[in-house]
């Protein structure tokens, strides 16, 4: 049932606005130290922005909650999910 709960969006399919909020909500949830950086939040919402053009993180809807995330590959294929499968369904 997972396989059915979670989509996939495109990040590039978000607005600019839309996509930096969920990233920096990203940060915020994993305890980023937002100092780390020379840019704090900027810096590493540029970081991550980085890592979903290489396929490091992804953006799920999740259908049950009507909420959507950040997620790394682990995460995604911790609920069951595999890239290739929402590629041959779409």
């Amino acid at each position: 049932m997972n396989g059915d709960r979670f989509i996939e969006v495109p990040h590039r399919m978000l607005p600019g606005e839309t996509l930096d909020a969920l990233l920096e909500a990203f940060v915020t949830r994993q305890g980023y130290d937002t100092t780390d950086t020379s840019d704090g939040m900027r810096g590493w919402v540029a970081q991550l922005k980085t890592q979903l053009e290489r396929g490091e993180l992804l953006i799920a809807h999740d259908l049950q909650t009507e909420s959507t995330e950040v997620m790394t590959l682990a995460q995604w294929r911790a609920f069951g999910r595999d890239l290739a499968d929402d590629e041959e369904e779409g």
